[in-house]
């Protein structure tokens, strides 16, 4: 029983290396899954052809987003509108610039060497803007006389601003090599809105109308081109990132 003991482990004690080695490959075997590193800029194709068909309508929006892990995104909105609002009982016109800031988390996991993203994130905006009453109308109590008067007013409200926060939700998908197009939806709260003298901010340049009070709703479609800047290599069982020391890969 000794001798048959002392062969056995005779025997482990020669195959053991190789149960490293085939250990070793094994380990190897397990695919490294490479992720691309980079900035996605672009525009609003909404506000583009809105700008084409509505005359009372002049806007634009950059877009763009900076992939900060696997699975977040650093994301900023920058736009300018020129709205003219035809109401049943004024005519105005809002003028202005704005900003919006946050992140994106993608929750969709791509196959190899696709980089689709379906995410929801959070914005803060802030926008300065102008608005110009243009006419108004005051009803008439009088039943002898059924039309409005129309008052042309033409007054001026400058450095007007707000500021709000946005619960996001969208996708961008890649139609082209580095070629994405996407949509995304948008629910706004008012955080803060510098109003005019006997006026109201009706529109916000960015955050859009404010009739249902502080809570508003708004969308985009976009097109955008990846920049590659550097890649990581990670093993999806063991969640390890390595830097790519190699030159970046578009």
């Amino acid at each position: 029983m000794k001798l048959t003991s002392t062969f056995f482990i005779s025997i482990f004690l020669l195959l053991l290396p190789f149960l490293g080695i085939a250990q070793e490959k094994k380990k190897d075997s397990i695919p490294v899954k490479t992720e691309r590193f980079g900035i996605r800029f672009g525009a609003d194709l909404f506000k583009l052809s809105r700008s084409l068909y509505d005359k009372n309508y002049k806007g634009i929006e950059f877009v763009g987003d900076y992939r900060l892990t696997k699975n977040h995104y650093l994301a900023v909105e920058l736009g300018n509108e020129n709205k003219t609002t035809d109401d049943i009982y004024m005519n105005f016109t809002t003028k202005g610039t704005y900003i919006k800031a946050g992140f994106d988390y993608n929750s969709y996991e791509n196959w190899l060497n696709m980089q689709n993203i379906i995410y929801v994130g959070l914005r803060y905006g802030v926008s300065t803007f102008s608005q110009t009453l243009n006419s108004y109308e005051i009803y008439n109590t009088n039943h002898y006389f059924q039309e409005n008067a129309t008052i042309i007013s033409g007054k001026k409200y400058d450095g007007l601003s707000a500021q709000w926060i946005e619960v996001v939700a969208g996708m961008k998908a890649e139609i082209i090599h580095n070629i994405y197009v996407g949509f995304s939806v948008r629910f706004n709260k008012l955080m803060a809105n510098n109003k005019p003298d006997n006026f109201d901010n009706l529109y916000i340049p960015g955050f859009n109308r404010t009739y249902n009070g502080n809570f508003g709703v708004g969308f985009n479609y976009t097109i955008s081109y990846f920049l590659p800047l550097y890649k990581k290599a990670y093993n999806p069982n063991k969640k390890v990132e390595t830097i790519d020391k190699q030159k970046k890969s578009k």
